[in-house]
């Protein structure tokens, strides 16, 4: 594909690739790369590719259908399943707004520290309100690839000054391991990479872009590989960065001093090989403010998308597009802008990041089973049905994150 189709056809694959990177991941690849090295490359490459493969299946029904993932729960699988997520997407909304807002003002807070966390945690909220109270998807895509520009240059940015041992990376890669004592580690990586519930909102990520029909569905592939290619890219920089300049800790500091203490390691680094400690530190700090704030970003306009199709489905307005200008859509994006920022009273961003990170794992093996019980039936999706290799992949993808959740509720209650 020649570059102009190619930069045509990406967008809603980058912006739900990178909404997908939020400071879980980012300190799962921080604490992975600090514990083991390079050693689960390989997983972050195995995570990216399950992710693409939920994410292709949530393209496969909507483009064979002509309606979202939430509809068809509704229509063929019943009302109970609609009740659980209802419930789910209310907590879960509340707790990772929270999250979010918690990370965005650490990040903010170690680039500029003459502000506290929790105003820069308020802040950034109502920054990205104001971004998406329009509801215009061409503002929301474009200022999602200029911070996808800058958080990817900044991280291997980073990782070019300090010239790590690549042959040992690709080694890693090409031989995957997993080094005693690391499977709680290589869990958290894989669950991290790529999103969670904010998969759905590709479906109308695509729909307000234009994409309609199955033959649509080549498009959405190559747009969510390059996606899912550069998140990919921007995880292994982490696990990298950490490997070679905490690698000799064998742990990261928590909380918000493990970012710190990343950072400072990385200016130390960066200052005997070539004497630009300031200027590496501040690359890497503007890095993961990027990685974060486009999550949140890609939350506050994604799940509002959720929240007004899950109460349609309760009414006579079951399959009525959503009006991203309408109550339900702001009344959704309000919710998650304004309510949470009383938890930041708590003073606990580490534990909020933490909190949302599990409650995503509860969502991932419920996608990966009804995608598997819906896009395998011929006479709801016709020439997209699944093949053994999709199919495989799903049950790959379902057992995994079962795994993963596994994983991550024993951490949270532990």
């Amino acid at each position: 594909m020649r570059l102009p189709r190619l930069l045509l056809v990406i967008g809603p694959g980058l912006a739900i690739a990178a909404t997908g990177v939020g400071a879980g991941d980012l300190m799962s690849a921080m604490m992975a790369g600090a514990r083991h090295s390079t050693a689960l490359i390989w997983v972050i490459v195995a995570g990216a590719l399950l992710k693409f493969a939920l994410n292709e299946g949530v393209a496969r029904w909507q483009l064979a259908t002509g309606t979202t993932l939430i509809e068809g729960w509704t229509d063929h699988i019943g009302r109970p399943l609609l009740a659980y997520f209802t419930l789910y997407l209310t907590v879960w909304g509340v707790i990772v707004a929270a999250g979010l807002m918690a990370a965005c003002g650490v990040a903010a807070h170690a680039l500029w520290p003459q502000l506290p966390i929790s105003l820069w945690a308020v802040l950034h909220s109502l920054l990205a309100l104001a971004l998406v109270w329009n509801g215009r998807y061409a503002v929301f895509e474009n200022v999602m690839k200029s911070l996808i520009l800058v958080m990817v240059i900044s991280l291997l940015g980073s990782v070019a000054m300090l010239k790590p041992d690549w042959g040992q990376a690709v080694s890693s890669l090409l031989r995957p391991t997993l080094p005693a004592g690391s499977a709680p580690s290589a869990l958290s990586l894989m669950g991290g990479v790529g999103g969670s519930v904010t998969l759905l909102s590709y479906g109308y990520w695509i729909r307000e872009k234009g994409w309609r029909g199955t033959q649509r569905m080549a498009d959405c592939r190559i747009d969510l590989a390059v996606g899912y290619l550069l998140t990919g890219l921007f995880s292994v920089a982490m696990l990298v960065l950490a490997a070679t300049v905490l690698g000799s800790l064998g742990e990261l500091p928590p909380g918000s001093r493990g970012l710190v203490a990343c950072a400072d390691a990385i200016g130390e680094a960066a200052d005997e090989r070539a004497g630009i400690g300031t200027a590496a530190r501040l690359i890497f700090l503007i890095g993961v403010w990027g990685a974060i704030f486009t999550s949140m970003i890609g939350v506050w306009q994604g799940v509002p998308w959720l929240f007004a199709e899950t109460l349609q489905q309760w009414t006579g307005r079951r399959h009525e597009p959503v009006d991203p200008r309408g109550r339900l859509y702001r009344g959704g994006l309000l919710l998650l802008a304004i309510p949470p920022m009383i938890l930041l009273a708590l003073g606990r961003p580490v534990w909020l990041v933490q909190l949302y990170t599990a409650l995503s794992g509860l969502f991932m093996p419920l996608l990966a089973a009804t995608l598997l019980r819906l896009n395998r039936q011929p006479s709801l999706v016709s020439g997209l049905r699944l093949g053994p290799v999709a199919t495989a992949t799903l049950v790959v993808a379902l057992l995994l994150f079962a795994a993963v959740l596994i994983r991550q509720l024993v951490d949270l209650t532990g």
